[in-house]
């Protein structure tokens, strides 16, 4: 059926033999790419079906599966197709394969979708195999597969044809349907829990809930400028304002235009939920509840390993305010230290460099990145942040420069951020002007005021606890994934000429 001759002379070529086959293929089947082809079982379920087959038994039945080829023996005698569930063995013999299909088999190569019906049987070495009897060609591949052993082996070929790291590496798949097991699960606790989940913009014609640096596009009809969405918090507060229900999530897709790293890319999963009559110690133990029944249904138990650590998601997780934590590690007491210039003093003695213009709350903040981040391997929820970068949170009563605010941390990562919210309309108005006048004063000139949210706070939102968490992170963490792009499908990459 092929032209030994040519086919030689082009063996330096896989792809144009591929083609040639195609051509062949063309000429002597017709249609090399059908719209449909009609299994009878996936291969899982044939294996889940024919379990208790003795080995050298044959079971008289007929089905009829479909999947790619991995591998070929024999001149094809012998192969493996893989389906998205596993894979099975295709006999074809001149005793049991009439001689139409088998002329099919010099012309199908590594890679090749294929659909087979034939006998069920299991050999006498134990392998579940398929004795075909018809053998069908579905997609005729014009590119040869990464050698299936070894999978692709360049970190950047794996993120950028993702198709291929899938197609050759098991862990790579099993971590990808760990990942939509995860967003599931996210999805039905919250869902179990009373939360109600909603859908909120990807365009804002002001940003905010965060402080980062947008994605900024522009609406042609409505002559706008617009920024893709770095956080979803102010619009599903507006929610709790609408009474439309007191617990409300949204798993959201956000984007920030920032550094990209092994926990950082440009467009990312968080999933964000308020909760009204809550305040942020409900929300702690809404925490440990979530990330304890994720680790059950990923691993079986609360226990698992992420490198060399073994880390446990049984609640209650330790609770540390952060003057605390950063008294411990280095001594200095910020609750005694009174002005700004006291605490850039005492930091600055300590030995860290601080910026002349940081605030008490700033220079807390920093000596605990410094100094407790590093330290935080097992779950751990850090408390009573500073009012000074915390915005949105309520004050802790009797410490006014701190407020009831949490960060979940693991393996040294913050994976969540939770408020009592603040729910004052002046005293949010206050707070979002100076954090406008300081975006200004750092260049941030298309920073704004969101009249929109601050009309919503005045007509009345409820008191209530708020969470984001950083999906990617999470599943990295429950996947023993060491970059966040090895749990992200398509991860932002640099132009293929860098």
């Amino acid at each position: 059926m092929t032209d030994t001759k040519t086919e030689t002379a082009l063996s330096s070529d896989p792809t144009e033999v591929r083609r040639q086959k195609l051509e062949q293929l063309r000429k002597t089947i017709g249609d090399v790419y059908p719209a449909h082809f009609h299994r009878t079982m996936t291969n899982a379920e044939l294996a889940a079906r024919y379990e208790a087959l003795e080995p050298d038994t044959e079971s008289g039945d007929v089905v009829t599966v479909a999947g790619r080829v991995y591998s070929s023996r024999n001149s094809g005698m012998f192969m493996d197709i893989h389906d998205a569930s596993g894979k099975i063995q295709i006999f074809s013999h001149k005793d049991t394969t009439p001689e139409e299909a088998r002329a099919l088999l010099p012309m199908i190569d590594l890679g090749d979708i294929i659909g087979v019906t034939g006998v069920v049987r299991r050999t006498k070495r134990g392998e579940l195999t398929i004795n075909a009897q018809k053998i069908v060609m579905l997609t005729k591949t014009l590119l040869p597969m990464p050698e299936k052993w070894h999978g692709v082996a360049d970190v950047e070929i794996r993120y950028r044809k993702r198709h291929l790291d899938i197609m050759t590496n098991e862990e790579s798949k099993l971590r990808f349907r760990q990942r939509s097991q995860i967003v599931s699960g996210i999805r039905r606790f919250m869902e179990n829990d009373g939360f109600m989940e909603v859908e909120t913009p990807m365009l804002h014609s002001v940003y905010g809930g965060a402080t980062a640096e947008p994605f900024k596009t522009h609406h042609n009809t409505l002559k706008l400028d617009m920024y893709l969405r770095i956080a979803p918090e102010l619009f599903l507060k507006r929610t709790l304002v609408s009474g439309l229900t007191d617990k409300v999530f949204e798993i959201n897709r956000n984007f920030r235009n920032e550094g990209v790293s092994t926990r950082h890319n440009p467009e990312f999963t968080m999933m964000e939920c308020y909760w009204a009559y809550a305040d942020y110690e409900d929300i702690m133990d809404l925490v440990e509840r979530l990330f304890a029944e994720l680790a059950i249904k990923v691993h079986g138990t609360t226990e698992f390993t992420y490198g060399d650590k073994q880390i446990s998601f049984k609640g209650p997780f330790r609770r540390v305010p952060m003057p605390d934590a950063v008294r411990e590690a280095t001594g200095i007491d910020f609750l005694a230290i009174r002005t700004d210039e006291e605490a850039r003093a005492a930091a600055e003695a300590a030995g860290f460099e601080v910026e002349k213009d940081w605030t008490w709350g700033e220079c807390l903040a920093f000596i605990f990145e410094e100094k407790v981040e590093p330290t935080l391997i097992q779950p751990a929820h850090v408390t009573h942040f500073p009012k000074d970068i915390s915005p949105f949170a309520k004050e802790v009563p009797g410490e006014p420069r701190l407020v009831e605010r949490f960060e979940t941390y693991c393996n040294t990562w913050e994976l969540g951020n939770a408020f009592s919210e603040l729910n004052d309309p002046e005293e949010q108005r206050a707070r979002m002007v100076e954090q406008l006048e300081q975006a200004h004063a750092r260049g941030e000139k298309d920073k704004q005021l969101d009249e929109e949210f601050l009309d919503a706070i005045d007509q009345g939102m409820p008191p209530a606890g708020g969470l984001g968490i950083g999906v990617d992170r999470l599943i990295m963490l429950l996947t023993d994934a060491p970059s966040i792009r090895d749990v992200i499908l398509f991860p932002a990459r640099r132009a293929k000429a860098d």
